[in-house]
């Protein structure tokens, strides 16, 4: 019973994110019917389909380092959770998630200042559009798994 009390944090969390993740699934698809239309409109429906594999390969690029860092925020989560940390591991735990969020605040103010300095042109935006929200779904994906085997471990 301690441990389903100690993880009852971790698995809303995790409840959370799977709601966030079927929202982002959601909007990809929306804005993926609309850069679509928008590509048709201006003559290049190619376009739209180098936008998705040039998001695809981003994505690829950036999945090892998004993994990891999402392991060492479920890792950091559940030892929070644990009632006998002393007040100097508590206080080096809080401090590293701390760290973690200033990281996730700045990819995030990264991509959104990128997008808006980004040229008019539909084909950086999609992929840029299309890499953030890739991003962030590839986060929340891999710290519900990394959460859920460290729960189960």
């Amino acid at each position: 019973m301690a441990d389903t009390t100690r993880y009852q944090k971790i698995g809303k969390t995790i409840k959370i994110f799977a709601v966030a993740q079927v929202a982002l699934v959601l909007m990809l698809g929306y804005m993926a019917v609309q850069f679509q239309a928008k590509f048709q409109a201006i003559g290049m429906p190619g376009r739209f389909m180098n936008g998705v594999v040039a998001s695809f390969v981003i994505q690829m690029l950036l999945f090892y380092p998004i993994y990891r860092f999402a392991a060492k925020e479920a890792e950091r989560d559940l030892t929070l959770s644990t009632s006998n940390l002393s007040s100097e591991e508590l206080k080096a735990v809080t401090k590293k998630k701390r760290m973690g969020d200033i990281v996730k605040a700045s990819v995030f103010f990264f991509f959104g200042m990128f997008i808006l300095q980004a040229p008019n042109t539909p084909i950086v935006l999609c992929v840029l559009y299309f890499s953030f929200v890739l991003t962030v779904l590839s986060y929340l994906q891999c710290y519900n798994f990394a959460a859920k085997k460290l729960m189960r471990q």
